[in-house]
């Protein structure tokens, strides 16, 4: 079994009764049987939703540094913003190391306490080599997860991580970690970079939407995600300020209903899926539109706009290769 790397960020996990105060990163270790080769690194101690971008940029370089020097590594973190950090961390950390994410959905001062058991798995699943070239892993309720496809489902229950269309890839079975199936090709179509700076928005559209939000999306922002209706739908009236922003700035379209595809052809009317993509928007295919938006900000870091324009054909591309047809 390998050496690990833990790095604390916080976290209901970490939390103290109900306010602001969170143990270190030691006290969350403290009566885990955990192997004498773990690495601590007390990262943060915050809610998840209030991590940064500048914090999981500075999160991604110390776990590349951490995998290039042959460690596995866990995340421990709040499961508000998990799913987003695992993701991100698969477009930033690519390495045959296994990376697991977890945390807890009770605090340890209640009845019934998830936090010890979900971190045993993880430190399992990081230090095992069975676990390696399956990018980074979201580690709870004794599940294993594809950070690509996990999704945090119910705002309490103990199960809530799932992930829809496809399921878990593996167990951790009496402590040994057990994996059923594996991705084909890694998340990132190429290596890629995260700059802080970058604004990518997400624009939720609604019964009704007469498209005033779509109007905020100024020259502050470098990209947009819309989570449309059902397969990629949009109000009529909304498709030409839609193709007016995808003119100017790359314009994914995502699906807001949580699983499943968005689709390319099956309806051709005014604001369809076809008419969309016709106007210049670019398909999340099965990705949702929290991650579209992360892969999106990660494309536009690493160069995929400029001073003339965007690169089109490859943030295409980039949403293509996970779009499973063959190729994730």
């Amino acid at each position: 079994m390998g050496r690990v790397t833990v790095f604390t960020l916080g976290g209901t996990i970490s939390a103290r009764g109900g306010d602001a105060n969170r143990m270190t990163g030691r006290e969350v270790l403290a009566g885990l049987d955990a192997p004498e080769d773990v690495v601590l690194r007390d990262f943060r101690r915050v809610p998840s939703a209030s991590l940064s971008f500048e914090d999981l940029a500075a999160l991604a370089e110390e776990v590349r540094t951490a995998v290039a020097d042959g460690s596995g590594a866990v995340v421990v973190q709040g499961t508000d913003t998990l799913e987003e950090t695992a993701f991100l961390l698969d477009l930033l950390c690519t390495t045959e190391q296994p990376i697991a994410v977890t945390g807890a959905m009770r605090r340890p001062d209640l009845p019934g306490a998830d936090g010890p058991a979900n971190l045993a798995a993880a430190l399992a699943v990081a230090a095992d080599p069975a676990c390696r070239d399956l990018g980074v892993l979201v580690v709870l309720a004794d599940e294993i997860h594809a950070a690509r496809h996990a999704r945090k489902t119910h705002t309490t229950s103990i199960a809530t991580f799932a992930s829809p269309g496809t399921g878990p890839i593996g167990a951790v079975v009496e402590g040994e970690p057990r994996i059923l199936f594996r991705p084909t090709t890694p998340t990132a179509p190429c290596p890629l970079t995260l700059d802080p700076a970058i604004r990518v928005a997400l624009v939720t559209l609604s019964l009704g939407d007469r498209g005033e939000l779509l109007e905020a999306v100024d020259e502050r922002f470098q990209g947009l995600v819309v989570a449309a209706f059902g397969a990629g739908h949009a109000p009529a009236p909304l498709v030409e300020p839609l193709a007016a922003l995808a003119r100017r700035i790359p314009v994914v379209l995502a699906s807001r209903t949580g699983s499943g595809s968005t689709l390319a052809h099956t309806y051709r009317g005014p604001g369809s899926e076809h008419d969309l993509l016709h106007h210049g928007l670019i398909p999340a295919g099965r990705l949702d539109p929290a991650k579209a938006r992360l892969l999106l900000h990660a494309l536009v870091s690493s160069g995929a706009t400029g001073p003339h324009g965007y690169d089109r054909p490859r943030i295409t591309a980039a949403f293509t290769h996970l779009n499973g047809s063959g190729l994730a």
